[in-house]
């Protein structure tokens, strides 16, 4: 690399649930800086998933959502010899998170119910059971890498 590594930001755990991935989360929720009005969406939609689930806490719900959603190989294209390849690598660890969270926003973002607080309860809901449009696009990307294995060698990271 030619210049100096990028320094870490510290994130701060967020209020209610003292969990920093929350605050993650909200960050990638925020839209146009309104950060207040991401957590208030968040929250709100923990409080459905809460009256939806009484059985688990809901950000034990959210998390397991989370990690149903998590994808471990994607494919990345490579030029060899005038072809190109779709090539499966492993995600590493911070992507992996970060593409989670982007999906299950993404389409909560294109569901049908009213508030965006019941879009995203109702998405973690379904992420949580393994269904939903975020699983389903962790489960076309591991399909993708599946059918591409044969070009595994190409690979050089």
């Amino acid at each position: 690399m030619r210049r100096r590594q990028a320094k870490k930001h510290t994130i701060l755990p967020d209020p209610k649930f003292k969990d920093v991935l929350v605050t993650k989360f909200v960050n990638n929720l925020m839209l146009h800086g309104k950060k207040s009005v991401a957590f208030n969406i968040f929250y709100d939609a923990m409080d459905i998933v809460a009256s939806k689930n009484e059985e688990e806490s809901p950000v034990d719900v959210w998390k397991k959502a989370l990690n149903n959603v998590t994808p471990n190989v994607e494919v990345r294209s490579r030029r060899v010899g005038g072809a190109t390849f779709q090539i499966p690598t492993p995600v590493r660890d911070n992507r992996k998170q970060s593409l989670a969270m982007k999906w299950l926003i993404g389409f909560s973002r294109k569901r049908n119910e009213k508030t965006m607080a019941q879009k995203l309860a109702f998405e973690i809901l379904a992420a949580a059971k393994e269904e939903g449009a975020a699983f389903k696009k962790k489960e076309d990307m591991h399909r993708m890498a599946e059918a591409n294995k044969a070009f595994a060698h190409f690979n050089r990271f």
